[in-house]
């Protein structure tokens, strides 16, 4: 890649061994930053089959759209809504679970595989994981919009045995790992909090079947920590450190500094967890939101380096999304502060979900999907070719137009709606952010189309 050969793109003429001209350039080359995209060297070796983390990012796109329908069917609850059972609950776990948790599954079973330079422990694991996961979220929400209980433990039941075994596949790969202590660190951090993450959402199952293991309370604010800012927050910091020095052809960020984001927001997770405890819970809190201001603060930092340095600063839509999402959490960052400090739990808490996971971590990963499918997707459909097409070949680019428009429109009528207390709103937030996924939708089957095509000439050649 052109990632591969230095920050300006041009390599050095070789020096003659043993000058010292030669022994400047070996030290420069020491310490000159590994850039991005230089891990994809090689990787075909390490690549799964395609249809392992497609089928994720398929899931993914197709819960994304329930989960508007689902806010649409609930938008009369979700003015009052205070975290029961009923369809606005369904719509938060689609986006979480659905969504979110389905991408990261996908991304992290193909990317750092190929960043570690370590092949997936188990294929066949990978792949079965899906028909446990995916079914397993599907009646989860189906149980959560209908308040069926019972439904809902079997749906928790099989999401948390598939994320046991999908922890226990990030696991292997992450102790392989040589180099990247910034990512490693992120991602054994986002380890822990899916334990947590695991046992605070089975102690709400047990809560609404009628065996209470947890305050409620407690159990929520456990949930909400591990889930939101622990398991997806951590991954998505870390694969930045990845994937950005990549989309910008840049160098990778200090990993010392890496290493101190990193550090901050695990201090800010702990602190937070804390105080769901009851333990000094107004004092962790606010050490908490300082904590996660800091590693924000050091992370935004990181990420300016890196498209200030790049050999491509704008990649349009992507980038605009990424940084919206960074917006959406220093938002939720000030609306925790504001809740902390007394500010009503109606609707201030309901916007703080709203900035936390549909503004910061819904629109940075579909930023960062937008770039990294057709990549994969060109990755896959080199093998095998010798003129292979590029990502932006495979892209189809007018769903991504309007599935960007939907979004950020979809967001900002969602967070009015959300403090207005409307209902109407909220059903135009729906359907406006249903068309955006129909679009993306629409683009995830248009990029498959155009893999399966890819393959065709050189197979019929052949």
């Amino acid at each position: 890649m052109a990632a591969a050969t230095g920050a300006a793109g041009v390599s050095e003429p070789p020096a003659p061994r043993g000058s010292g001209v030669a022994k400047e350039a070996t030290a420069r080359r020491a310490v000159r930053p590994a850039q991005g995209g230089s891990f994809a060297l090689g990787a075909k070796g390490r690549l799964l089959p395609a249809s392992v983390p497609m089928r994720y990012f398929g899931a993914a796109a197709v819960f994304h759209a329930l989960a508007w329908l689902a806010l649409l069917g609930g938008a009369a609850d979700w003015v009052q809504w205070r975290g029961g059972l009923g369809w606005p609950l369904a719509a938060l776990h689609l986006v979480t679970l659905g969504t979110l948790l389905s991408s990261a599954i996908g991304a992290s079973l193909q990317l750092l595989p190929v960043a570690t330079r370590q092949p997936v422990r188990s294929q066949r694991l990978a792949g079965v994981l899906w028909w446990l996961y995916v079914p397993g979220v599907a009646a989860l929400a189906l149980g959560m919009g209908l308040a069926q209980p019972h439904l809902l433990g079997a749906g928790a039941a099989a999401v948390v045995a598939a994320l046991a075994a999908w922890g226990v596949l990030l696991a292997f790969n992450l102790r392989g790992a040589r180099g990247m202590p910034g990512v490693v660190l992120h991602g054994w951090g986002a380890l822990a909090a899916l334990m947590l993450l695991a046992a605070s959402a089975l102690a709400l199952v047990a809560l609404w079947l009628g065996r209470p293991l947890l305050d409620r309370d407690m159990a929520r604010a456990l949930h909400l920590v591990a889930g939101v800012f622990g398991t997806m927050g951590l991954l998505a910091f870390g694969l930045a450190y990845i994937l950005l020095p990549m989309f910008a052809l840049a160098g990778v960020p200090d990993e010392r500094r890496q290493l101190a984001s990193g550090g901050a927001a695990l201090a800010a997770i702990v602190l937070a967890a804390a105080a769901a405890f009851g333990v000094a819970p107004v004092a962790l809190r606010l050490a908490a939101v300082a904590a996660g201001a800091l590693g924000l603060g050091l992370h935004l930092y990181l990420m300016h380096g890196v498209l200030k340095t790049g050999m491509r600063s704008d990649f349009g839509r992507a980038l605009v999304l990424m940084r919206v999402g960074w917006a959406g959490l220093g938002v939720a960052l000030a609306l925790a502060l504001a809740l902390v400090l007394g500010a009503p739990e109606d609707p201030w808490a309901r916007l703080f979900g709203v900035a936390a996971v549909a503004g910061w971590l819904l629109s940075f990963l579909f930023g960062v999907l937008q770039r990294i499918l057709p990549f994969l997707a060109s990755m896959h459909a080199a093998q095998g070719q010798k003129r292979p097409p590029t990502p932006s070949a495979l892209t189809p680019e007018r769903p991504l137009a309007v599935h960007f428009l939907s979004h950020l429109a979809a967001l900002a009528l969602l967070a009015v709606a959300t403090a207005a207390q409307s209902t109407p709103l909220t059903q135009i937030a729906a359907l406006v952010g249903s068309i955006g996924a129909v679009a993306w939708v629409v683009f995830f089957a248009g990029l498959m189309r155009r893999l399966r095509g890819a393959a065709v000439p050189e197979a019929a050649a052949r």
